[in-house]
């Protein structure tokens, strides 16, 4: 077999270029000729792109698995039940205005995950291109910047799970900026029964919780992604105990007293269901489906058991036995 000079001295240039150092660092594809790619110098991969096993930066073009759509849609939820929170908690029982303030939020968050979808690329589309999350080192590629020689640093920090680090951070700024644009406006129309000083304190939460979420996704993205289904049913599970323990509710005719108990007894179940299936990703249907049986376990218990852990019978149990 014979080869041309040019084709020689390009085979002997790929020969001696050295190697592309660092979990993170790859050659972007600089043109095409004929079928053979001609590769840049190794350093950090453009946006939507990583590296693949040749250390070549190639386009993130496949779309969000189950898992990554339940992570983006923890993320999602995160502003909005924290809305609600501080909502209900400012909101005081003279109050009318707690209802529509609930569902305000509910329009800001729902109206700023689709644009967050549709200005995400390819933009005008309720989907999105992304690349697929291998390992726990993919969420912190600004910790595997290689120095070749102790000295200098190649800088190769790019998005390898593009886009589920940086589109919670867009989805943030569309709550914060539809908070601003709407709700003011519809508190001070309709939160008579609060002082001034009052009707304002559960958007001023927002502003705190807001930067919260955001240094939360900043430094602890990759943990959350792998623990927010433990997290989910372990904070429904404390938070239930606690409000149903405030609320004085012993037994199932407490809970049919008040709708409100109901609702947020729903709530706590849907989050339940919500972590059990991140957990077990549905990817086996009739193993993992009968799981969600499980998610009243909880609520039945307390109701059960909530008669023999009343403080004052302890206390009085106590004092008959001295």
């Amino acid at each position: 077999m014979y080869y041309s000079v040019a084709t020689l001295v390009f085979l002997k240039a790929v020969d001696i270029q050295p190697a592309c150092l660092g979990l993170y660092c790859g050659r972007t594809v600089q043109y095409i000729n004929a079928s053979t790619e001609i590769y840049g110098d190794c350093g950090v991969c453009p946006r939507g792109q990583r590296t693949d096993g040749d250390k070549i930066c190639r386009e993130c073009t496949g779309s969000p698995g189950h898992y990554d759509w339940l992570y983006l849609g923890f993320m999602a939820m995160l502003p909005l039940i924290l809305h609600w929170f501080f909502i209900e908690w400012y909101s005081g029982k003279k109050s009318s205005s707690a209802l529509f303030q609930h569902l305000t939020a509910l329009f800001e968050c729902s109206v700023a995950a689709i644009v967050t979808l549709l200005v995400s690329d390819p933009v005008g589309f309720l989907y999105i291109r992304s690349c697929k999350v291998v390992m726990l080192s993919d969420w912190y590629t600004m910790l595997y910047n290689p120095s070749p020689d102790y000295i200098t640093t190649v800088h190769c920090t790019h998005e390898a799970v593009y886009p589920l680090y940086t589109i919670v951070f867009i989805y943030y700024a569309f709550c914060l900026v539809l908070m601003m644009l709407l709700r003011p406006l519809l508190v001070k129309k309709i939160a008579c029964g609060l002082g001034k000083s009052d009707r304002f304190k559960s958007i001023y939460a927002a502003l705190y919780f807001f930067p919260i979420l955001t240094v939360l996704q900043a430094v602890g993205g990759g943990l959350l992604y792998y623990a927010f289904p433990y997290i989910i049913l372990v904070l429904s599970l404390v938070t239930l105990a606690v409000y149903m323990s405030a609320s004085e509710v012993e037994t199932f005719k407490d809970l049919l007293v008040r709708k409100k108990r109901l609702v947020v007894l729903s709530s706590h179940w849907l989050l339940h269901a919500y972590g059990i299936i991140s957990i077990s990703k549905l990817e086996r249907l009739g193993q993992d489906l009968p799981l969600l049986a499980l998610v009243p376990a909880p609520a039945l218990f307390y109701l059960l058991t909530a008669k023999y852990t009343e403080p004052s019978r302890i206390l009085s149990e106590g004092a008959n036995g001295h």
